[in-house]
Parts: C-alpha cells; sequence; structure tokens
C-alpha cells in the first residue's frame, strides 16, 4: 500500500463526510455547485475536453475545495455574489489583479504566493461549469480567456557538490546517508522517498526500483552511482530487512535538520536559484541531482528516465542549467583538425586508386577491340564473312 504523507485521501474523505448537509460559511448555492464540482472531478466526469481524462487524485481535490471556497467566500465579499458563478469577466479579471498587486491579501497579510495556481484552478472550474450547460443546452461565455495564469520559477537552494560534501561531513550519519541518497537517485520527496523499501534496492545496493504504483509519473529502475556504500553499511548497521521503509522519519523533521545544518555550515546567504540555505528542504536536492546528472548523460531520454519526467522542459525547469560550463578546449580543436585532415588524406587516396582502376579498364578495352577487330579481318580473308564496317 503505497504510504500517503501529507494524508491527502483522509483529509477529502472526511472533509466531504462533514460537509454532506452543506458547506459552512458560503451560500446555499455555491455549496451545491462546489459540491457538484467536486463529486464530478472525483469521478472524472464532465472533465474540459483538453484536460486529462479520469478522476483526479486527492491531492488535486483537496487544492480544488479550498480554492473554490475560497472564491467563492472572496466574490461574495468583493462584488457582493450570492453564487460564485454570477462573477462577470471585468470583476473576475479586476479580482486577479487585486491579487497580483497585493490589494487582496492573505489572512496574515502577506501577498498570494502562488496566483498562477488559483488562475489554472478557476479556469478548470469554469470549463466544467461551461460544459455541463452546454449539456443542458445553453451556451456559456468563457469569461476566462484574458486571465492570466503565468507563473515566476519558484526559487530553490543550489547546492555545488563541494557544499553537498560539507554539509555530509557535518551531518548525523543517518542524514548522512538520506542527503546522498537524494543527491544520487533524484528521487522525488517525500512522496516516492517515504514509499521506498529495503526490496527495491538490487544488485548489491547499486540499483533502485521506483515502482509505478508509488510513483507520480511512471516507474523506473535507475543506477545508484553515488551512495551504494553507505546505504549498504546504512542496512547492516540498522538490521533492516526486505519489507522495511529505508527511511522512515517524518517529513518535516527531516527539512527542519536540513535548514539548520545548512545555516550552520553554508551561512545565511541566498544561493544561486534564489533561496536561502537557510530554507533547504528535501525536495532541493532533486533539483540538485538534476544539475548533477545533467552534464553526465549522454542522452536527454535517459536523463528524462532517471527523474520520472515526461517533457524536456523538466530538465531546464529543474536546473536553470547552473553549475553548467563550456568545456571545449585547444585539445578538443586539435583532435578534429587532426581527424579532419586523417580524413581528407584518405579521400585522396581512394580517389586516386579509383582513378587508377579506370586506366586499366580503358587499356583492357583497347586492347579488347584490337583483337576483335584482327579476328574480323581473318575471317574476311578467308571468306568466312563478308566485309562491313566495324563502328
Amino acid at each position: 500500500m503505497k504510504i500517503d504523507p501529507y494524508n491527502h485521501e483522509r483529509r477529502f474523505l472526511n472533509w466531504k463526510e462533514k460537509v454532506k448537509e452543506g458547506i459552512p460559511g458560503i451560500s446555499k448555492e455555491n455549496s451545491e455547485i462546489i459540491l457538484h464540482y467536486l463529486l464530478d472531478m472525483e469521478t472524472g466526469k464532465n472533465v474540459a475536453s483538453a484536460s486529462a481524462k479520469g478522476s483526479r487524485s486527492y491531492i488535486r481535490l483537496n487544492n480544488l475545495r479550498e480554492k473554490i471556497i475560497f472564491f467563492a467566500r472572496k466574490f461574495k465579499e468583493n462584488y457582493n455574489l450570492e453564487k460564485i458563478t454570477d462573477i462577470n469577466e471585468d470583476q473576475l479579471l479586476e479580482f486577479f489583479s487585486s491579487m497580483r498587486n497585493g490589494s487582496i491579501k492573505r489572512i496574515d497579510g502577506t501577498p498570494y504566493q502562488t496566483i498562477e495556481t488559483h488562475a489554472k484552478i478557476f479556469k478548470a472550474f469554469w470549463h466544467w461549469y461551461k460544459k455541463i450547460n452546454r449539456k443542458n443546452g445553453k451556451e456559456i461565455p468563457d469569461i476566462t480567456l484574458d486571465l492570466d495564469a503565468s507563473s515566476d520559477k519558484p526559487k530553490w537552494v543550489y547546492l555545488t557538490e563541494e557544499q553537498v560534501r560539507r554539509l555530509c561531513n557535518k551531518a548525523k550519519y543517518e542524514y548522512k546517508v538520506l542527503i546522498m541518497f537524494l543527491y544520487d537517485s533524484g528521487i522525488r520527496s517525500p512522496s516516492e522517498l517515504i514509499n521506498i523499501k529495503v526490496s527495491d534496492l538490487s544488485d548489491d545496493c547499486k540499483e533502485l526500483n521506483i515502482r509505478d504504483e508509488i510513483s507520480k509519473t511512471f516507474g523506473r529502475r535507475i543506477k545508484l552511482m553515488l551512495c551504494s556504500d553507505l546505504i549498504k553499511e546504512y542496512l547492516k548497521e540498522n538490521k533492516l530487512s526486505k519489507e522495511d521503509v529505508l527511511f522512515n522519519k517524518h517529513h518535516t523533521n527531516i527539512n527542519r535538520y536540513l535548514q539548520d545544518l545548512a545555516k550552520k555550515v553554508l551561512g545565511d546567504s541566498e544561493s544561486l536559484a534564489g533561496s536561502k540555505y537557510s530554507e533547504l528542504t528535501m525536495y532541493d536536492f532533486r533539483h540538485n541531482s538534476c544539475c548533477y546528472w545533467l552534464p553526465r548523460y549522454k542522452s536527454e531520454s535517459a536523463l528524462k528516465y532517471r527523474f520520472g519526467w515526461k517533457k524536456s522542459e523538466k530538465i531546464h525547469y529543474y536546473s536553470e542549467l547552473l553549475g553548467m560550463k563550456d568545456t571545449i578546449s585547444e585539445k578538443d580543436l586539435i583532435v578534429d583538425y587532426e581527424g579532419h585532415d586523417k580524413k581528407q588524406a584518405a579521400i585522396e587516396k581512394e580517389n586516386l586508386l579509383l582513378q587508377e582502376r579506370v586506366m586499366a579498364l580503358e587499356n583492357q578495352m583497347q586492347t579488347i577491340q584490337e583483337l576483335t577487330n584482327q579476328l574480323y579481318d581473318s575471317l574476311v580473308k578467308f571468306g568466312i564473312l563478308k566485309y562491313t564496317s566495324i563502328l
């Protein structure tokens, strides 16, 4: 069974049980349409034509319910709308503009950081609303066409290889093993990490099987090139059996330890990827693993397989090409020129051989022609053939 570190399934099902009689804090109309929407998304019904088919994950369902209820309350507060679907295009664009410029703030008074996520969720909701009305013969205009759902790249903590080594040298033993495992494998954490069992390791801990059922995209079997010896020692030290989870610490405790460690070892300055070292999390190691493996893999498809990506754009998204450098040298050019000269010389030699063969064939043809003429003359002389001109 897959471990859900954030309890998304239980949270959604418990919430759904509590709101059977209606969602508190919003109008009856809003409660009915939101529950209708979430039920359809849970079963995969009336999904927008451009979206993937099938039921939505519990992670997605929790995100949807939180954001749609937020819209219902804010539209009532700002425009006195009892029904979320009564919003018009001008009001919608004004609302999101106010979120972006900070006029509409969070409960704690800080500006919203994920406006694009809110915009994408409202677009998805509105397209569902259009579809269910179209089935009833009613056309609803798309008021989300000009809604800006673009986003800035989130900041993260970039680490050089030397900085990763420094963290390992100062970390407690179990965290040293974890850091190298995350850096080597590039595994998604905590979602994939928390589900890895000892039985998923093979070939003397040099190979890791990330099972399909625990992966966000697809299962994959990858090589562990940096941490296999540490993992072997770790298994013996902790006397772990095949069905034991490899790392069983809670993700919040791990992140807290990593942040304290990074601040102590690397300071509190800003890394090249925008976040401070004191903000280091497990997921940052997926970014840094991509930076490490990018120049080492010979093919893009092999790199995508290792990280469980279907799209090439993920490579730049995760690495931002940090740590990359121009590796060409004069030696490379010399080798290239030498190779070019050798190739050119081989071509010229082959041409000379072909010319000699052609000349030999021409000489042979001339000899054959002369012998043929002599034979013809003899046959005419002895009256065997009558004379005719030979071309």
